[in-house]
């Protein structure tokens, strides 16, 4: 990525489509990188893990937050934190979802153009396929 300080989360970055119904655009340095995904209304989760941690933050919109099999309720304004290797996901109701994502540290399957979530799958939220 260009070595600037500032950036405008609409232009610029990475961009990625993780799923169907689900694009992010990629900042990232050495040591972090941040994600700001746009979730389609009606989109069914991809239970997934990876080993890096994952911090989340809902910046527009509702969803449903699924890890380790538990299911949460999210509203604009609420985060959580994945740790490593944990699965997890979110389903989108009509309004979508914008998501923040943080991880530390980057991803690097994401830090070159491609497309998928370039993580281990799960069925049920718990097992590996």
């Amino acid at each position: 990525m260009k070595n600037k300080w500032y950036y405008k989360s609409d232009e610029g970055g990475l961009q990625r489509k993780l799923a169907e119904g689900i694009t992010t655009r990629l900042f990232f340095s050495d040591q972090i990188m941040l994600s700001v995904a746009e979730i389609a209304p009606y989109t069914e989760p991809s239970i997934h893990s990876h080993p890096e941690e994952q911090w989340g933050y809902l910046l527009e919109g509702e969803c449903v937050r699924i890890q380790n099999g538990e299911e949460v309720a999210m509203q604009k304004g609420d985060f959580w934190q994945t740790p490593p290797n944990t699965p997890h996901g979110v389903r989108t109701g009509k309004l979508g979802a914008k998501i923040l994502d943080i991880f530390n540290p980057p991803r690097r399957a994401y830090t070159k153009p491609g497309q998928g979530l370039a993580a281990t799958q799960h069925s049920n939220g718990t097992d590996s396929l």
